[in-house]
């Protein structure tokens, strides 16, 4: 009897035994929340991107975001532009601040916002706008940059899937974006478990960030708890929130900061692997980045054209009985109840959305797949789409 082989999932974190060392030495250092090892990812997460500005870590991309959104001033009645096809989580931190999202449909091809769509849903009230890297295909962020400054708005720069991105050979963290905030969730290219990261050359949105991070308190437990003189004393500046970083966690990703490159090589060869592999079946293929750029393929999303046998729930069903998980990115917002309920919104307002969203699945793509692991993907792929 031929073994069955294992189930592939569709995302994988990628640890090794420098990850498991360090994580091991801060435990046994005795600190294990904020302390010298989130100090040090920071740095190096701001060398990387801003060596000019500064890097906050936080516990997830949903803090960052808000934080940053938070530090610009954006609360009651203010409007923020997102797209329709992303995460929650790019709508629900504009929600905690009692502002408004005001949902863009996106590039029919790209899956990015646009320029044009940006501009077009901007209103007296708008204060930020808010451009999603979808799979990790950077934005234009030239053009959404000029647009918002014509316009005196400020942008926060959603960058969850997009590291180790670039655009016209530019990091996307390092562009003039007033913050950039980063995920670092088990799927993402760096992995920190939960996570994220604040990147800002405004420094008062990096001060106003770190305050608020950890309960509005004007200074860290790490610096009065190291202080080599009594240092009990603090100040509750505002009612902040509780969103800083382990030392646990910042263990793990400096680690894996010194290994994104590495990763997202083996993650474009993955992609380069499925682009080749599925040219001749009925599929529409991501779009690839600008030449000389890079695109993270945090996703590898493929889109079953009309002719295929398949409607796309069934494909899925199929691969998953074949033994390989995959999933779908994403179910619009304009499909959820709450946002769909509260904003009147509707499939015909967002075509593009719609219409990836209908077809759309998201196939494994890992740094840790083997190239066996890829090529019963794509073999698997191509024999339920080949019928």
């Amino acid at each position: 009897m031929t073994p069955v082989p294992p189930f592939l999932p569709f995302a994988k974190p990628d640890i090794g035994e420098a990850e498991i060392a360090a994580v091991v030495e801060c435990l046994r250092s005795g600190w294990l929340t904020t302390g010298p090892r989130t100090k040090e990812f920071e740095r190096l997460f701001a060398e990387l991107m801003r060596p000019n500005g500064q890097a906050l870590a936080v516990n997830s991309a949903t803090a960052g975001l808000h934080l940053a959104l938070e530090a610009l001033g954006v609360s009651s009645g203010d409007e923020v532009i997102v797209p329709d096809y992303t995460f929650t989580a790019s709508a629900e931190v504009v929600h905690y601040l009692g502002a408004i999202p005001v949902f863009v449909d996106v590039d029919a091809r790209t899956l990015n916002v646009t320029v044009e769509g940006l501009e077009a849903a901007i209103t007296p009230r708008t204060k930020v706008i808010m451009p999603v890297h979808f799979s990790g295909l950077a934005c234009d962020m030239e053009g959404i940059l000029a647009m918002a400054r014509r316009h005196g708005l400020a942008v926060v720069d959603d960058a969850a899937h997009a590291l180790p991105s670039t655009r016209n050979g530019c990091l996307v963290g390092s562009f003039d974006a007033d913050a950039t905030v980063f995920s670092f969730y088990a799927n993402k290219t760096l992995s920190t478990g939960e996570g994220g990261m604040v990147v800002t050359g405004r420094s008062d949105v990096a001060t106003r960030c770190g305050i608020m991070r950890l309960h509005g308190i004007s200074r860290d437990a790490f610096a009065r708890y190291t202080s080599s003189s009594p240092a009990w004393h603090y100040e509750v500046v505002a009612p902040g929130f509780k969103y800083n970083l382990t030392d646990i966690a910042s263990a793990l990703g400096s680690v894996q900061l010194g290994r994104v490159h590495e990763m997202a090589e083996r993650r474009r060869v993955i992609a380069e692997a499925y682009m080749e592999g599925f040219a001749d079946v009925p599929l529409e293929l991501p779009a690839r980045p600008a030449s000389g750029d890079l695109h993270s393929w945090h996703l590898f999303v493929v889109r079953l054209t009309d002719d295929a046998p398949l409607a796309r729930d069934a494909f899925i069903d199929q691969m998953y009985a074949s033994g390989i998980g995959c999933s779908v990115h994403f179910i619009p917002l304009h499909r959820h109840p709450y946002w769909r309920d509260t904003y009147g919104l509707a499939p015909e307002m967002f075509p593009n959305a719609e219409r990836a969203y209908r077809s759309a699945v998201s196939l494994p793509i890992y740094s840790g797949m083997t190239q066996e692991d890829v090529d019963r993907t794509i073999a698997t792929v191509r024999r339920l789409l080949s019928a």
